[in-house]
């Protein structure tokens, strides 16, 4: 990815160009006065929605899932 740095007064005359940069991948900080004070970077894809029952069938639990093991009969 690349990085470009720009004072504000340049960003403003060529906005067009920093976002097609952007577009590109490409992060670009504005500073203002040698002051970092906005970047500008690509959007972030939103992950996909969860969908309930997708892992339906995926895991089975066992008849025993809850019978008392073997390790811990001492303590019972």
């Amino acid at each position: 990815m690349m990085n470009l740095t720009i004072e504000l007064a340049q960003a403003e005359v060529q906005l067009a160009k920093l976002i097609r940069e952007v577009e590109g991948g490409a992060e670009v900080v504005i500073t203002c006065n040698g002051q970092p004070v906005a970047r500008l970077i690509p959007p972030v894809e939103a992950a996909p929605g969860r969908v309930p029952g997708s892992a339906k069938g995926l895991f089975v639990v066992p008849d025993d899932f809850d019978a008392p093991l073997e390790d811990f009969r001492e303590y019972m």
